[in-house]
């Protein structure tokens, strides 16, 4: 599904065959899940293949490293240039692009010895048909930012969104939203979470949740729309009241949310500002025009 046996990765200043790529079982990545990773999407635009807001990961990248302690040499320019010959060599257009990084053989609880950069990637599909999602209140909590750096996008944090993902699937849900240890409402196990209410979106803060990019560019969308959004803590029960919702992430883009518990959204989803920033979204990544969404 990731890669062929011609498949060809950046690993450490080299262009190789996925196959024949190594690591260390030894590696702190491996162990204590020390390293830091992004998601990047690339499209096949009206203007030829393009990385979408690939430097904003790369500084994020360098952001999770820095305030882990890892030492990363690279600059956002450089990752994103090499991004660009790992589509090239792979003939990718509609990408999922990973970029890793990951540290040596070290068993002590100290900063890594050496760091290494790997940036794969694979075709994915452009969710067109992605049908909206039946979600859970999830019996697991964000992690308390305290406890952990929740700015930084690191490795071993996602075993929280593994355990939300099993349950919620389990229970016959599509996906969970997660609160953080107040009980508000934080964001789904991979996605930023974002509700309509009476011609307002509404968004958890950051503290608790991941600054997500695709999370800025929804709010930098309804700036461009006119479209009133508040940051703000809030419990599940004022969810139950929107009149729409949606997952926001760089994999999935905008998912609609059928359902919370099982109880549907007061406005058909066509009808509703969640799904007008859906089609501006999609128009954005693809180099469309969108001033034929504002009606």
């Amino acid at each position: 599904m990731y890669y062929t046996d011609e498949t060809v990765l950046f690993l450490d200043g080299k262009f190789i065959k996925a196959k024949d790529a190594r690591t260390d079982l030894f590696g702190q990545t491996l162990h204590y899940g020390y390293g830091v990773f992004e998601g990047i999407r690339s499209y096949e635009t009206v203007n030829g293949t393009k990385t979408f807001k690939a430097l904003e990961h790369y500084e994020r990248l360098k952001r999770s490293c820095a305030l882990m302690g890892i030492p990363l040499d690279y600059s956002a320019e450089e990752m994103s240039q090499i991004t660009y010959q790992v589509l090239e060599k792979n003939e990718l257009t509609n990408a999922y692009i990973r970029p890793l990084v990951f540290c040596s053989p070290n068993m002590a609880l100290t900063s890594p010895n050496e760091v290494s950069l790997m940036i794969t990637a694979w075709e994915v599909d452009q969710h067109t048909t992605l049908q909206p999602a039946k979600v859970c209140i999830s019996s697991f909590q964000r992690p308390n930012p305290k406890a952990v750096t929740m700015e930084a996008k690191v490795c071993g944090l996602y075993t929280n969104s593994i355990l939300a993902t099993m349950e919620a699937k389990k229970r016959g849900f599509d996906d969970g939203l997660l609160l953080d240890l107040n009980g508000f409402v934080a964001e789904g196990p991979g996605a930023n979470f974002f509700y309509e209410k009476d011609g307002v979106m509404y968004t958890p803060p950051v503290g608790s949740i991941l600054p997500g990019i695709t999370r800025k560019t929804v709010i930098d969308i309804c700036q461009f729309l006119d479209i009133p959004v508040q940051e703000k803590y809030f419990r599940p029960e004022e969810v139950f009241e929107a009149d729409s919702a949606f997952f926001c992430s760089t994999m999935q883009e905008i998912v609609a949310i059928e359902s919370i518990e099982g109880q549907a959204f007061a406005k058909p989803w066509k009808d509703s500002l969640s799904g007008l920033i859906r089609d501006t979204y999609r128009s954005i990544v693809l180099d469309k025009s969108y001033g034929y969404v504002i009606v």
